[in-house]
């Protein structure tokens, strides 16, 4: 795919659609640009996924105990013993 877009007199310029759909890229979205040999590569910085991200998202108050864990995942399982 190849694509124009014109550079304004700060710098900015727009990126095709066609090319942001490609990219995946959205509003607010970081681009890292490589450049090597004279030529650029673009790509859209994506924030590591991490489960700490996400850790106690959805817990309120202090949480379950180990063994509160164990039993529901027992429970889970169809393992009532």
């Amino acid at each position: 795919m190849a694509a124009k877009a014109k550079i304004t007199s700060e710098g900015k310029i727009t990126i095709p659609e066609e090319v942001r759909e490609a990219l995946g890229a959205k509003e607010g979205d970081n681009l890292v640009f490589e450049v090597e040999n004279g030529a650029a590569r673009v790509r859209v910085e994506k924030d590591p996924m991490s489960f700490a991200n996400y850790a106690g998202a959805w817990r309120e108050g202090e949480g379950k105990s180990m063994e509160e864990i164990i039993e529901e995942v027992r429970w889970m399982r169809g393992h009532y013993d």
